[in-house]
């Protein structure tokens, strides 16, 4: 059983849209993911009791709630034939809760949005992943999910060159599309819509499912296995392709730009190491 936790502390990441949308991706390929909540706003919850008895069944523990009925192990409690476990975490989670939010995680996924504030507290969130959770680099643990982007901007340009510098993979770049919000408003994932309207959505998830399993899944990207976009670099870092995704509604028609490389000044941006992070997290 594989266990996933979405975490940003900041609120309004998207952490309960990729938990979602990745549960529905398990669940449509046969395999058996439980939603562990523990956003206080149960949308995960809700979201789950939106779907049809003609859906895959995707069960949620709503851990938020408090039951002094019962222990609190016996209240997350997974079912025996589960295959995932993904947790959607609260927002404002504190760097001394997160070695106990990360325990026995195999993945940690940290979806970050294009804006000042959120790549200040991105930086904050790797930091404290590397230096009070003690996780390990080397153990590709930590993926980062650019969010709600659009290419065509310059702030798409500068996440991508902050997320550069962390020296932690980028997993997916997931462009700014309402199929998100038409899909949760059904209790579905993009995966479960018609293909015709989510075929790019669907798409940028091909990277995120390699990463997370270790294959490819080739009915997903029918191009190629990065699909997003991007191309592997050496250290399992993307390096952004020359062209951008048009944006929603415009699906198809590739940008061309040029791309993006290091912060200006013409220097390569070398790894961070997990000093670095902390340090420069207030600065960012």
């Amino acid at each position: 059983m594989q266990r996933i936790v979405v975490l940003n502390p900041k609120g309004g990441s998207g952490k309960t849209t990729i938990a979602i949308n990745l549960a529905s991706y398990l669940a449509s390929r046969g395999h058996r993911p439980v939603l562990m909540d523990f956003d206080p706003q149960g949308s995960s919850l809700r979201w789950a009791k939106k779907r049809q008895p003609s859906q895959p069944p995707i069960p949620v523990i709503a851990a938020f709630a408090k039951d002094s009925r019962t222990t609190r192990s016996f209240q997350l409690r997974v079912p025996d034939d589960a295959t995932h476990v993904i947790v959607d975490t609260p927002a404002a989670v504190e760097p001394r809760q997160l070695p106990d939010v990360t325990r026995d995680a195999h993945k940690i996924l940290v979806p970050v949005l294009p804006s000042d504030i959120d790549i200040h507290t991105c930086s904050r969130c790797i930091g404290d992943l590397l230096l009070v959770a003690k996780i390990r680099r080397e153990e590709n643990r930590i993926g980062v999910i650019a969010n709600r982007v659009r290419r065509n901007t310059l702030m798409y340009q500068a996440l991508i060159r902050f997320l550069h510098t962390l020296g932690i993979p980028i997993v997916a770049i997931i462009r700014d599309s309402q199929n998100y919000v038409r899909a949760a408003e059904q209790g579905i994932g993009v995966h479960e819509m018609k293909s015709y309207l989510a075929r790019s959505d669907v798409e940028q998830w091909a990277p995120l499912v390699t990463w997370l399993t270790g294959e490819p899944d080739g009915t997903l990207s029918p191009r190629a296995a990065a699909a997003d976009g991007t191309e592997p670099v050496a250290g399992g870092l993307p390096e952004p392709a020359a062209e951008l995704q048009a944006p929603d509604g415009e699906a198809g028609v590739p940008v061309p730009v040029a791309p993006a490389g290091p912060p200006q000044g013409g220097a390569d941006v070398p790894a961070a190491t997990d000093e670095m992070i902390a340090a420069v997290a207030p600065a960012v």
